[in-house]
């Protein structure tokens, strides 16, 4: 069976973006050697993408003329774009779901081994979250507090426990931390 996991780097106050959608100034303070390995480490153990409408406009407006060995990854794996709004999803490998995108993600856990990605995505995350299908949340916590934009957690989630697995500072500042839902 298939894990489900998030990634996602936020702020030390919760949010994973700005007002405004892509507004991600902290994020270049945090790339650099030690987080690109960790995401190509991640990327080399996933065997699916999955992503909510707007965060899937901005990797697939991103990726397809992007280099390097993290672009070979995003631009080769399976991608699922969950999305009631969107027509059509050309970016290479996509698949659109339309409709019941916790169900359908429930069908795609069952199917195969591997990891199941989620990236930002924090509308299609609150229903994964509420339908109980993450298995795990991995959050890079950067060194800034931002005051406002969007936050990762927000209202009408649903209380779960979960359990720490790991640990890891980067010389960044940034400290990933590695939760497992509790069940």
């Amino acid at each position: 069976m298939r894990k489900l996991i998030m990634w996602n780097l936020i702020t030390l106050d919760g949010y994973f973006e700005g007002a405004k959608n892509w507004d991600l100034p902290w994020h270049e303070r945090l790339w650099g050697e030690e987080l690109e390995r960790f995401s190509l480490e991640q990327l080399e153990s996933a065997d699916m993408l999955l992503f909510g409408r707007v965060t899937y406009e901005g990797m697939a407006a991103y990726w397809p003329t992007a280099q390097g060995k993290i672009a070979d990854y995003m631009n080769s794996l399976p991608k699922v774009v969950c999305s009631r709004t969107l027509q059509t999803a050309a970016w290479n490998n996509t698949t659109l779901v339309k409709d019941n995108a916790a169900e359908e993600v429930a069908r795609l856990k069952q199917q195969g081994s591997g990891n199941l990605f989620v990236f930002g995505s924090a509308n299609l995350s609150k229903t994964l979250i509420n339908g109980g299908l993450f298995d795990e949340y991995r959050l890079g916590i950067a060194p800034v507090i931002h005051g406002n934009g969007r936050l990762l957690f927000s209202g009408g989630i649903k209380p779960q426990e979960l359990e720490l697995l790991e640990t890891h500072p980067l010389s960044t500042g940034c400290v990933i931390l590695r939760y497992q839902r509790m069940r």
